[in-house]
């Protein structure tokens, strides 16, 4: 069995450690954790590790937030994953920093990542690991935010925060679903 996780976030040096980017991070801790590497393929940074009986592949979308939804399409494709065996790895305002929350299937609540992929698969109905970044910022300054930093404290909670969810792709693709909301969401 092969699945397909995407960490969403934009390319680019002045991107790399802001809130929006934390989709690449989990990915980066994944691909650090599991002694692989990236290389630039067609629409993103892939890499492929075997966890188990399982075949992953980690997608880190070069086509900037906006137009995930291309380079999930075209993998998608490409390597015939089905839509159950996708997972995208998404920031999250309404979630407390650190928190994860995994669904099945869902509305976009605002996330234009998300809001593009939806559009180019023509469902919602696509599982998704949300990684909380809070909501810390002065009315009509979400931009600023989630395009800005994390916090000292945050960044020193970031290693166990990644690999928490690191695991929780890894339980998403062995035990499925339902196991890995159970144990994972709100943790």
């Amino acid at each position: 069995m092969k699945y397909l996780i995407v960490g969403l976030g934009n390319i680019g040096a002045e991107y790399r450690n802001t809130r929006h980017n934390i989709g690449f991070k989990v990915l980066d801790a994944f691909a650090e954790a599991s002694n692989i590497v990236f290389t630039t393929q067609r629409y993103g940074d892939v890499a492929t590790v075997r966890v188990k009986n399982k075949i992953l592949t980690l997608l880190k979308p070069s086509t900037y937030m906006n137009l995930s939804g291309d380079a999930v399409a075209y993998w998608m494709q490409k390597e015939k994953f089905d839509i159950d065996h996708v997972l995208i790895v998404v920031d999250d305002l309404a979630l407390p920093f650190g928190a994860l929350r995994l669904k099945g299937k869902g509305s976009d609540a605002g996330h234009n990542g998300l809001k593009d992929i939806a559009a180019k698969l023509g469902t919602q109905n696509y599982a998704r690991l949300r990684f909380g970044i809070g909501n810390d910022f002065p009315r009509g300054m979400q931009i600023e935010y989630v395009l800005g930093n994390f916090t000292p404290e945050q960044q020193a909670a970031m290693p166990e925060r990644l690999q928490l969810a690191v695991d929780a792709i890894k339980s998403f693709c062995l035990s499925g679903l339902s196991f890995t909301m159970t144990h994972y969401n709100n943790k």
